[in-house]
This record gives structure tokens, sequence and C-alpha cells, in this order.
């Protein structure tokens, strides 16, 4: 079992003894996302694996606090915004500017990359040496300004 599951379930329980019906509701999502994962791919799920569900959870939500706020519902946008608060706790620290700049420099050195069909390759090690520290949408618009000499 991945330690960062591991970690969830141990979150579930705190939350369970402290009465914190917010934060259970979002780990029991979060795990069922899990078991889910597992039970489609047969396997148990990694570290990696559980990263991707976070950050996909994640994605659902703000794109959730999106809609809701042109909506005008703002309860309901908060409450996914706090979803995000709690879903983030488990993410490792994200990437500073500098330490962006760095490591897409570094990749695209190592990928050779000099055109806009190199991208894949940048953003699939990108992938794996970012996972869960950086927004991988604002990335990919980094590494295609690059490619394409903007």
């Amino acid at each position: 079992m991945s330690l960062l599951k591991a970690q969830i379930q141990e979150d579930m329980k705190t939350a369970m003894r402290a009465g914190d019906k917010d934060r259970l509701s979002v780990v029991r999502m979060l795990l069922a996302a899990i078991k889910q994962r597992e039970v489609d791919e047969r396997t148990d799920t990694t570290d990696t694996h559980v990263l991707q569900i976070i950050e996909k959870q994640i994605k659902q939500r703000r794109e959730s606090a999106a809609q809701f706020t042109t909506g005008d519902r703002t309860d309901l946008a908060d409450k996914e915004t706090a979803e995000i608060a709690v879903l983030q706790t488990w993410l490792p620290s994200a990437l500073s500017t500098t330490e962006l700049e760095a490591l897409l420099d570094e990749v695209m050195t190592a990928c050779a990359a000099t055109s806009m069909k190199d991208m894949g390759r940048v953003m699939a090690a990108l992938r794996e040496r970012a996972q869960g520290r950086a927004d991988f949408s604002t990335i990919g618009e980094r590494v295609k300004a690059r490619l394409s000499g903007k």
C-alpha cells in the first residue's frame, strides 16, 4: 500500500474522532476514488497514482467552483473551494517559479527539445518529476511558448 494512501486513511480516523464532518466527507470521497482506481486496474495504487487522483479531484472542484460562481451560487462555490483546501493538504509543496523554470530548462535540455514535435516527451518527463507540485495546464503553456519561440 502506498504511504500516501495510508496517511489519508489515518486522516480519516482523525477526522472521525474530531467530529469534523466536512473534512471527513472529503477524505471518504478521496478514498472512494482511490479504491475505484484500484478496482478498475486490479492493482494497488502507488503514491504517484494517489497524487494523480488528488490532482484530478482538485481540477474537478475548480471547474465546479467556476461554474457555481458563474451561476451566482457562491455558497456552493465556497464549498468546492473548501474541499480543494482539504485535498491540497496531501500534495507535496508546490514548486516556486524559479524552481519551475530551472526544471523546465533541465528537462528540455535532457530531451533535446527544439520544436513542438517534442512537447509530448517534455511533458511526460515533467509529469514524472513535478507530479503534484505544479499545475500542468500552466506548465503546458510555458513549454508551448518556449518550443514555439515566443
